[in-house]
C-alpha cells in the first residue's frame, strides 16, 4: 500500500524554449513532468521584450519572446532557478520582467531578486503535509550580475582559480585549483542553516562547473556541494555545463553535478554563425551535425535525464534518474530500457563518475536508474 503522504519531486537541467509553438519542445516529456507533485528546471533564457543588451555580452540569443513561457506552463513546472550567467544579459528591466511573468503564471522563482535578501530567500512548497524548501545560487557570475543590498541580480557563489605547476619541466600542464569565495560560501551555509529547522526537505540548486568539457568537475564544486550537505541540504541539483556530469553520494545525500541541457533551442545554423559559439568551439571542439537542425550542441549534449526523488515520512527515500535523449528538433525524448540509448546514458554516467572518483552506484530498476552509495 502506498503511503498517502508520499510525494514525488522531479528535476531537469537547462531549459530555454525559443520557437513559434513553444509547447512543442515538451511534446514527449510533458506527461512525465506533470506526474510529479513538484517539478523543477533551470531557466537559461530571459523571457521579455524589454531591456538593452549588456556590453560584455556578445550574443543576442539569451532573450526570447515572452510567449515562450507557455512551454513551461504546458510542461507543468512548479518552480525554477533563474540564477544563471545570462539572467542580467538584457539589464534590470528584462530581468525583473521575466521574474514577474513567471510568478504571474504561478511558477515560483529562486536564486534571484530585487536585492540580495530576496535572491537568497527560499521558496517553500507544501504537498501532502511535507514542506520542501528550495534555494538557488550561481557560480558563473559576470561582473555586476550578483544581487546587492540595493540592486537586483542573482545569489552568488563565486569561485577563484589558481594554476599550480606540478611538473618542474617548462610547458607542462598545470593543476587547476579552485576555491569557493568564503563570503559567498558562508552565505550559502547561513541560508541553509536558517531554513533547515523550518522544513522537511531542502533542495539546493547551483549553476556551476566547467561547460562542454566531458567529465571534469572543478574543485570548488565538491567544496561547495559538501558544505551545503554538511549544513543541512538533502540533495544538490547542478546545471550550466550543457552536458551531463558525474553523480556523488556524500554522507548519504546525492549531488548531481550537472543535469545537462533538457529542452534548449539552439539551431545548428545559429551555432555555426554566432561569434560566441565560434569561440567556444575553438576551446571545446565539436562538429555541428547538420541533421540536428534545431540543436547545434555536441553529441554528448544530447544525453540528458530527469532526476526523480520519492519523499515519504518527510524524508527522501529513493533517488533515481530517468535517461532521456534530445532529438534533432531539440525535444527531450524519455527512454525505455529496450532503447539502446538508455544504456548509452547509463554507461556514460558510470564512466564520467568513475573518472572523477565519485562514490556512487547505479542500478537499473524497471524504467529508472536508482542512485546508491
Amino acid at each position: 500500500m502506498v503511503n498517502s503522504g508520499t510525494i514525488s519531486f522531479l528535476a531537469v537541467g537547462d531549459v530555454g524554449p525559443d520557437r513559434k509553438e513553444p509547447e512543442s519542445i515538451f511534446e514527449h516529456a510533458a506527461p512525465y513532468i506533470r506526474e510529479a507533485d513538484i517539478s523543477f528546471c533551470q531557466l537559461e533564457r530571459i523571457l521579455s521584450n524589454k531591456g538593452n543588451l549588456q556590453v560584455q555580452i556578445k550574443s543576442h540569443h539569451s532573450r526570447v519572446d515572452p510567449a515562450n513561457v507557455s512551454a513551461l506552463t504546458f510542461a507543468g513546472f512548479d518552480i525554477l532557478s533563474f540564477a544563471s550567467n545570462h539572467c542580467m544579459d538584457w539589464g534590470e528591466d528584462a530581468f525583473l520582467d521575466t521574474i514577474d511573468l513567471l510568478r504571474g503564471k504561478g511558477i515560483d522563482v529562486i536564486g534571484v531578486g530585487k536585492n540580495i535578501n530576496e535572491a537568497r530567500s527560499p521558496v517553500v512548497i507544501e504537498r501532502k503535509g511535507t514542506r520542501v524548501a528550495f534555494l538557488a545560487y550561481n557560480s558563473v557570475v559576470p561582473r555586476g550580475y550578483q544581487a546587492e543590498a540595493g540592486t537586483p541580480g542573482c545569489a552568488p557563489l563565486r569561485a577563484k582559480t589558481f594554476y599550480e605547476q606540478v611538473d618542474w619541466q617548462a610547458g607542462t600542464p598545470p593543476k587547476i585549483v579552485s576555491f569557493a569565495e568564503k563570503k559567498d560560501l558562508d552565505a550559502l551555509v547561513e541560508d541553509i542553516k536558517k531554513v533547515r529547522p523550518l522544513v522537511d526537505i531542502l533542495v539546493v540548486s547551483i549553476h556551476w562547473g566547467v561547460h562542454f568539457a566531458p567529465s571534469i568537475i572543478a574543485m570548488y564544486q565538491k567544496e561547495a556541494g559538501h558544505a551545503a550537505i554538511d549544513a543541512g541540504a538533502d540533495i544538490i541539483i547542478g546545471h550550466h555545463a550543457h552536458i551531463l556530469k558525474g553523480v556523488e553520494v556524500y554522507k548519504g545525500k546525492v549531488i548531481f553535478y550537472s543535469l545537462g541541457n533538457f529542452a534548449f533551442d539552439v539551431s545548428a545554423e545559429f551555432v555555426l554563425k554566432d561569434k560566441g559559439y565560434q569561440n567556444m568551439r575553438e576551446r571545446y571542439p565539436w562538429d555541428v551535425d547538420p541533421e540536428y537542425i534545431g540543436y547545434g550542441y555536441p553529441p554528448d549534449s544530447r544525453k540528458t535525464m530527469l532526476v526523480k526523488c520519492i519523499i515519504s515520512e518527510k524524508r527522501i527515500q529513493r533517488v533515481s534518474f530517468i535517461p532521456a535523449y534530445i532529438n534533432k528538433y531539440a525535444q527531450p525524448e524519455i527512454l525505455m530500457p529496450s532503447d539502446t540509448r538508455f544504456n548509452d546514458v547509463v554507461t556514460y554516467m558510470e564512466r564520467i563518475s568513475k573518472e572523477q572518483k565519485l562514490d556512487v552506484k547505479f542500478v537499473v530498476e524497471d524504467n529508472e536508474v536508482s542512485v546508491r552509495s
